[in-house]
């Protein structure tokens, strides 16, 4: 009844209810689940703040158009979370300090006569500019994404507690196309996936968009990504039907404000599955007509369309050479049809036929290499960091700098198929780094990877990562594997980057400030990646995982119906030696590098031994650096990557003061399961290979737990990812 007094209980509860509300909202921390990713805009501290907030405070960006207004929310969404309070807007009496636009949008940018030439369309400047007796900071670009991305960048230094009181950036990608691929089905399935199921809710579209599509393309553009391929390279041809390409209009609606187009990646025997034709033959004038027609309808519903990715002649997948054709007359065929909307092909030279060869690794560079100069000017090669199969160590792929006439962009895994799935803690940012900063001798000894793939003159160049991103709230089904991501992206505006460094300004951004965070947990990721080698595949030992699933340790996997899906084709090891004889004694692939590496990767006493066994098979008694034979060295490297992970548990252990209880315990969490796997990779090699060599242990290391045959026994049928 109104006005009857409220029984004592009642009270109590609404008391003690309000009193946890409070303590909520008091502590934000507490909610943390991940979903913020990098862009969480916690409140500064003061000393922080104060000055920040009299350099910041009040702002003039324009809001014409949606790129502007995308800038100009996240703007002022990340001031107000990390200064404690929302800038002020300025007015005619109310002079900005913080002035953010192009020479176009902002008169007072016009004004200032600001170096903006040669900075192109997404290039930016960050500086403190005196205007009128004031102190301005200015973030100004020649186009609209360039603001945005200067936005994303001020807001970083920010976050990562840098001074923005002498701040002088001035930043353009060296990239042109900087992708991620998704390898999602239309079933929401995502092959070789993680973190729960597609993001993309291809049923509820283009009815129901939901505003994690948005916060996607924030944390891309918050990257300088600038291209996202809504579909598996395994493509279904319904992925280009008109209730699919409305779907994809969609998505591409929600990008388009921060940056992004998007591509789709396109089946090859599309034209007979869909289109009703007899052939694909890319020859084929009727073929030819189809993909025009069918470009011609992509644009009408999507004008900024960026392309298609191809997986053509590869794993099964339909191509050109299933009608005698080569690789350039399928490119050159779509490049054609999407030329008049400017559009790009990204064909992958990830390509192994079914006629066995001698060498899986020799495959792309065999195929590709006569055709280097034949393909149109709006086709890129997109090729994988190495030549198997993004494994946790591979050298670089012998196609960087092979063919000058033609662009290749790079393909790196951010998932992490043979690397641990979700649980295990590596941080990618070193493999990418090692990649990049490989030297191709081509044209000349210092010519990095990085260099090549910048696109020596070429107009297209780029970099694309196979996603890591799911339904689960935290996007990549763990903490950590968010840094794969955020490191992906930053190395694809600019792969001269330092992985440390990136991983810093992440640590910076996802937990604390505090360098007693910082450190420890920057050097456990910078360990991390040589841990995973170390346990899972040493010395050069490579796709030794269970087959099919890429889920742990099955290095005596054999009897597929293709050999080189098998690990026995890897390693090789019989009671001799192990390795794969890649040398001039054996499949001779050394002489896919430019010479003076051929030679180095030939020679047994020059090779890095971290590359020993992928070049090389070697006596068990072969001797090593360390004054070790090969057997104690593979060992040793087992046993220290299960130590690594041992270390890498501890030093989390002691930072549970700096991190949200949820974010702790699942990394912790995750910790201990890394731990365990690592040492099931250690113990059932070892057993494998002892079955081989009969060597005994060296002193000191543990025999295996258990008979081979138990670890021979284990199977899983439901690992997550295979589809």
């Amino acid at each position: 009844m109104p006005g009857s007094p409220m029984p004592a209980m009642t009270r109590w509860l609404s008391c003690a209810f309000a009193l946890v509300l409070g303590l909520l909202a008091s502590t934000p921390a507490l909610a943390e689940d991940g979903y913020d990713l990098w862009l969480r805009y916690l409140p500064l501290p003061a000393a922080q703040a104060q000055p920040a907030l009299a350099q910041l405070g009040t702002v003039s960006i324009p809001r014409q158009n949606e790129v502007q207004r995308a800038a100009r929310d996240e703007l002022m969404r990340g001031l107000s979370g990390l200064l404690g309070q929302a800038p002020r807007e300025a007015t005619a009496a109310d002079a900005a300090l913080l002035v953010v636009g192009t020479p176009a949008s902002s008169p007072l940018v016009a004004q200032l006569r600001l170096p903006l030439k040669g900075l192109g369309a997404e290039g930016y400047l960050i500086r403190r500019v005196e205007h009128e007796g004031h102190l301005l900071t200015v973030v100004a670009a020649p186009g609209d994404v360039g603001t945005l991305y200067g936005v994303f960048h001020l807001l970083r230094l920010l976050q990562t507690g840098q001074d923005v009181a002498s701040v002088d950036v001035r930043e353009q990608p060296r990239l042109k196309l900087r992708m991620l691929d998704h390898w999602d089905n239309l079933d929401r399935s995502v092959e070789r996936g993680y973190a729960g199921e597609s993001i993309w809710d291809w049923h509820k579209l283009p009815g129901w968009l939901d505003p994690r599509y948005t916060d996607y393309a924030r944390a891309n553009a918050s990257l300088g990504l600038n291209g996202t391929v809504l579909n598996n390279v395994n493509a279904s041809a319904q992925s280009l039907t008109p209730a699919y390409l409305e779907k994809a209009a969609a998505l591409a609606g929600v990008m388009r404000p921060w940056g992004i187009r998007v591509y789709l990646s396109a089946r090859f025997s599309a034209p007979i599955e869909i289109g009703g034709l007899k052939t694909a033959d890319p020859l084929d004038p009727q073929v030819r007509r189809w993909w025009a027609d069918k470009a011609d309808e992509i644009y009408r519903l999507i004008p900024d369309f960026g392309g298609f990715v191809v997986k053509a002649n590869s794993e099964g997948q339909p191509g050109p050479q299933d009608y005698g054709r080569s690789h350039a007359d399928g490119a050159n065929m779509l490049a054609d049809a999407l030329q008049p909307h400017g559009g790009v092909v990204m064909w992958r030279a990830f390509v192994y036929s079914h006629e066995q060869p001698d060498d899986r690794a020799k495959q792309a560079y065999s195929e590709f290499v006569p055709l280097d100069g034949k393909f149109r000017d709006n086709v890129l090669l997109q090729v994988k960091n190495g030549a198997i199969d993004f494994q946790p160590r591979e050298p670089f792929h012998p196609l960087f700098g092979a063919m000058p006439k033609t662009p290749l962009m790079m393909e790196f895994q951010i998932t992490k198929e043979y690397l641990g799935f979700a649980t295990h803690l590596v941080y990618l940012g070193a493999l990418y780094e090692e990649t990049l900063q490989s030297d191709t001798y081509r044209p000349t000894k210092g010519h990095t990877v990085a260099q090549v793939i910048e696109g020596q003159g070429h107009a297209l160049s780029g970099m694309a990562g196979v996603a890591n991103i799911g339904s689960d709230r935290n996007w990549s089904g763990s903490i950590f594997d968010q840094a794969n991501w955020y490191a992906f992206g930053r190395l694809a505006w600019n792969p001269q980057q330092s992985a440390r460094a990136i991983a810093e300004d992440w640590v910076r951004m996802t937990f604390s400030q505090d360098p007693a965070f910082v450190q420890p947990v920057v050097r456990m990721m910078m360990d991390s990646r040589e841990a995973v080698v170390d346990y899972m595949t040493p010395l050069g030992l490579h796709h030794l995982m269970g087959r099919g699933h890429h889920y742990g340790p099955a290095p005596w996997d054999a009897g597929s119906e293709r050999p080189d899906w098998d690990p026995v084709y890897y390693h090789r090891a019989d009671h001799l030696g192990i390795g794969f004889e890649r040398g001039s004694a054996g499949s001779n692939a050394v002489a896919q590098y430019a010479p003076a590496l051929a030679k180095q990767f030939d020679d047994l006493s020059r090779v890095p031994e971290r590359d020993l066994l992928w070049f090389h098979h070697v006596p068990w008694d072969h001797r090593m650096a360390s004054g070790r034979t090969l057997w104690d060295e593979m060992v040793w490297h087992y046993a220290r990557g299960v130590d690594e992970v041992a270390s890498m548990r501890g030093t989390w252990a002691g930072l549970s003061a700096y991190v949200d209880a949820p974010r702790y315990q699942q990394v912790a969490s995750f910790l201990a399961i890394q731990q365990q796997e690592a040492q099931w990779w250690r113990d059932a090699s070892i057993a494998y290979w002892q079955s081989i060599n009969g060597l005994p242990l060296p002193a000191g290391q543990a025999a295996p737990p258990h008979p081979l045959s138990y670890y021979q026994s284990l199977k899983f049928p439901y690992a997550p990812g295979h589809h």
